[in-house]
């Protein structure tokens, strides 16, 4: 309010101003400070003393010049012509009479006809101050002749601090954590914000904690959002049916889930863009794993689906359909043919997720078709040699508690009807990952992970994301590359930054030759070159797309 501020300081003050804003952004506290303000025994100035008569009367609301008029329900012309009757004569006990009509915008047609002349020429002593909610709904002619002062949302940070004074000024115990949460569900009215935090305090037997707010608000807990985007990254329609069976047994609010899940999206697109917090650290390697065309198509994916919730059969029914949509329509999403696979167990332990759990049966897995074979350099001599020269083990090694986290070989039996032959491995991981027959994690984790040692039987590797070490989905792993090379495989993983050498980064690096040459080729195309000469046109950039290589069967790979 600069602009409102140097005016008082200036004795340059307008005779009518018209306050905009949404519910609960301070335009009746406004108006009354303004009162305070050319009415203080101290002098006009934009900082009233507060403690002289006039200030504390105005505050109290029985200052003889300061007059609030409802407009909700005096909307009539009557009502204004009195008011109008009035502001003639001469303030009682100020300088200024002050008349603010609160919610303008509710005056009918004749009672905006009456004021007109008045509020254009005003007496000197007179002030009015409109507010409304809904500027729009006010008249050309009425907003001509005031100054109007739009006034903004609250951010949730700034409500949640001064929630936190509050607290402090009441001796009342809270959790930083929980009043971020209440700053946000206020949506920027720092009234909405104390009413929730009355309710919070009454919810939480006299404390504001985290579990009290949550459950109050129906807020979404970040792990399951979390396990939506993990569940998309592999492509497992079946874990995204589970999570819907879940909520709904845990009575969850779907449309603020979804509502929840793009904002995430839109916090993913800001750490894509580099523009990060400390508080979404752990969105790093899902902003990496995601494309930023993907990160788009769920954002708006979410929106119209909690907008359109209320249409469905009922809600489970929605949301579930809105999960499976955002794996549906993925940008370059090639649905694979699907096949039964249990699915995975939910990482909450509440009761309402464990019996949906045991509901489950079988899921259906949607995985991307495969990038195409790349080849890497092989790993050191010494290496291949060690590769060959060992023999199957059997037994599992004690895990050291500091290590990183290891499966050993206990728990897989490979059939007798499997090939007898072992086979060998050159050190091309990248390649491994391509043809190794999995699906949904497992074939995220091939394709994530970076090979950093192998001794015969016993793989070291890295991942980039920490669920993927978590000894479930190692066990699944370890399984699949036993089955592949016919005996018995040790795996350790660590957790940190991959590099270049996985097989979706080899991938993401043929997937740009290929695009580099397709616009090479497309630009060099004699009939473009023509139409572009001929219109003075220009080719969009990020508009060519490559065409899929045809298949690993010996066809020619096109570019377009």
């Amino acid at each position: 309010m600069r602009a409102l501020r140097h005016a008082l300081d200036t004795q340059r003050l307008h005779h009518a101003y018209l306050l905009t804003g949404t519910r609960g952004v301070g335009k009746t506290t406004l108006a009354r400070i303004l009162a305070r303000s050319v009415n203080c025994e101290t002098g006009v100035s934009s900082t009233p003393c507060g403690h002289c008569g006039p200030c504390v009367e105005i505050d109290a609301g029985s200052f003889v010049d300061y007059i609030e008029l409802d407009a909700a329900s005096n909307r009539g012309v009557d009502e204004m012509a009195q008011l109008l009757g009035d502001a003639v004569y001469a303030p009682t006990a100020g300088r200024y009479k002050v008349y603010v009509i609160d919610e303008v915008h509710m005056l009918s047609t004749h009672a905006f006809n009456a004021m007109l002349k008045t509020l254009e020429e005003p007496p000197p002593h007179v002030l009015f101050v409109l507010a409304t909610t809904d500027a729009h709904k006010v008249p050309a002619t009425v907003l001509s002749r005031c100054l109007q002062l739009n006034l903004r949302n609250l951010p949730a940070p700034r409500i949640a601090a001064h929630l936190a004074e509050v607290l402090a000024q009441e001796n009342v115990a809270s959790e930083p954590a929980a009043l971020a949460a209440l700053g946000r569900a206020a949506a920027g009215s720092m009234r909405d914000g104390l009413s929730l935090l009355e309710q919070a305090i009454a919810s939480g037997a006299g404390s504001v904690g985290v579990a009290a707010v949550q459950e109050m608000l129906g807020v979404v807990e970040r792990g399951d959002l979390l396990r939506i985007v993990a569940a998309l990254i592999a492509g497992e329609a079946g874990e995204l049916v589970a999570i819907a069976d879940e909520m709904v047994l845990a009575n969850s609010p779907f449309e603020r889930t979804l509502l929840d899940f793009a904002a995430l999206m839109q916090r993913l697109a800001l750490a894509q863009a580099g523009v990060t917090s400390d508080d979404d650290a752990d969105l790093a390697e899902f902003a990496r794993l995601i494309s930023p065309a993907d990160v788009q198509v769920y954002y708006q994916i979410a929106i119209h689906g909690a907008r359109d919730l209320a249409l469905a059969p009922d809600p489970q029914t929605g949301f579930t359909m809105v999960l499976l949509r955002l794996l549906a329509f993925a940008p370059g999403r090639v649905p694979a043919a699907s096949a039964p696979r249990a699915a995975p167990a939910a990482p909450r332990t509440t009761p309402a997720r464990a019996e949906a759990s045991t509901r489950r049966a079988a899921a259906t897995v949607a995985a991307p078709a495969p990038p195409p074979r790349a080849t890497t350099a092989p790993l050191s001599a010494a290496n291949q040699a060690a590769n060959q020269a060992a023999n199957p083990k059997v037994g599992t090694t004690p895990r050291d508690p500091a290590a990183p986290a290891e499966v050993g070989a206990a728990g897989a039996a490979i059939g007798a009807d499997r090939q007898a032959a072992q086979v060998s491995f050159d050190g091309n991981w990248p390649g491994l990952a391509v043809a190794l027959p999995v699906r949904g994690m497992v074939d995220q984790f091939m394709r994530q992970s970076e090979l950093l040692d192998y001794d015969g039987d016993h793989f070291r590797l890295r991942v980039p994301v920490r669920m993927m070490a978590e000894r479930a989905m190692l066990a699944k792993v370890r399984e699949a590359l036993s089955a592949h090379f016919g005996r018995t495989i040790r795996i350790s993983v660590e957790v940190g930054a991959v590099g270049e050498e996985t097989a979706e980064a080899v991938a993401r690096r043929a997937n740009a030759e290929r695009l580099e040459r397709a616009s090479a080729t497309l630009e060099a195309d004699p009939a473009v070159r023509s139409l572009l000469d001929e219109f003075d046109g220009v080719i969009v950039p990020g508009s060519v797309r490559a065409l899929e290589p045809k298949g690993n069967d010996g066809g020619e790979q096109q570019d377009a």
